[in-house]
């Protein structure tokens, strides 16, 4: 139990003060959206969990499996689909597996920022700077890359993130889970801030489809998945909205669940009104759009 000081700490204000997410169009003649996303953690997810873990070698091949199988299927996937990804890399899997990360690229997808150690962003944390820094710093270096994109490492943020990401640059942000369509975020000073693409929470393959010795849970089948994506989608469609993948190659990489992506994905493409794309494309369409409407205002003001 939290004792009363603790709990008088609470804000009484919303988590998140930003407006709810304008409805602007999507590129004709689409009139929903799928922003397809991956995060490549590889080993990263599980030392960032605890450091030591990097000696306990089965603990790590889980993480190892995408580079060796799980990218290079995605990726053979994704283009007999004909379709394009945004791929979340963790600096350290690109200096630890440069020739995995060079495949991303090579195929065209785009490469957002997903931490260097994949840490936990936790409030007052000294490291979030060097984190980032140093996640840029080995895109850069390994692969040519100034990412606009950025996905929270375990999801989470917190405000000194936020400001931080604004000052590197970061156009898009999509980590939250409080919208179906993208919006501006609103910083704690009143400024604005990223983009967000919201993440829908069903699509985490990790939930559904990943067990291991420090992360137990049961598998559910490819059946019960592929209901759950279809009917999210289907209402999401219907009510011109966006839905966000969270797709991790050690998991969705795996042979059972590459077969359910792959019937989902096909499921996907044969919907004539949804635009399945990267968080770039996605938030440059958003960008337009914002941009006309700040016009009509100032226009509406001179008259």
């Amino acid at each position: 139990m939290q004792d009363s000081k603790a709990l008088a700490s609470i804000p009484l204000f919303p988590s998140n003060t930003a407006p709810p997410a304008p409805d602007y169009p999507w590129p004709g003649p689409y009139t929903s959206a799928m922003f397809l996303s991956f995060d490549v953690d590889a080993e990263s997810a599980w030392t960032s969990k605890e450091a030591a873990h990097a000696k306990r070698l089965v603990t790590m091949s889980y993480g190892g499996y995408e580079a060796r199988v799980g990218t290079p299927k995605l990726l053979e996937l994704l283009d007999q689909l004909d379709l394009k990804a945004t791929f979340f890399v963790t600096g350290w899997s690109v200096d630890a597996h440069p020739a995995m990360a060079e495949a991303i690229l090579k195929a065209g997808h785009e490469i957002g920022h997903h931490g260097y150690h994949h840490l936990l962003p936790d409030p007052g944390d000294p490291w979030i700077e060097e984190e980032l820094g140093r996640g840029f710093e080995t895109l850069k270096r390994r692969l040519g890359v100034k990412p606009t994109g950025y996905r929270a490492p375990f999801g989470e943020f917190t405000e000194e993130l936020r400001v931080a990401l604004v000052r590197h640059g970061i156009v898009y942000t999509s980590s939250f889970r409080d919208d179906v369509r993208p919006y501006r975020h609103r910083l704690a000073d009143g400024t604005l801030g990223t983009i967000e693409l919201p993440v829908t929470p069903s699509y985490d393959d990790w939930m559904h489809g990943l067990s291991a010795r420090f992360s137990p849970r049961p598998i559910f089948p490819k059946e019960h998945v592929l209901s759950l994506w279809k009917d999210e989608l289907d209402e999401v469609r219907d009510w011109g909205a966006m839905v966000t993948t969270v797709l991790h190659p050690q998991c969705s990489g795996r042979p059972m669940r590459l077969r359910l992506l792959r019937e989902f994905l096909t499921y996907a493409k044969s919907c004539p009104d949804l635009w399945i794309t990267t968080g770039q494309a996605i938030a440059t369409n958003f960008l337009g759009h914002e941009a006309a409407a700040a016009e009509g205002r100032a226009d509406r003001v001179a008259r």
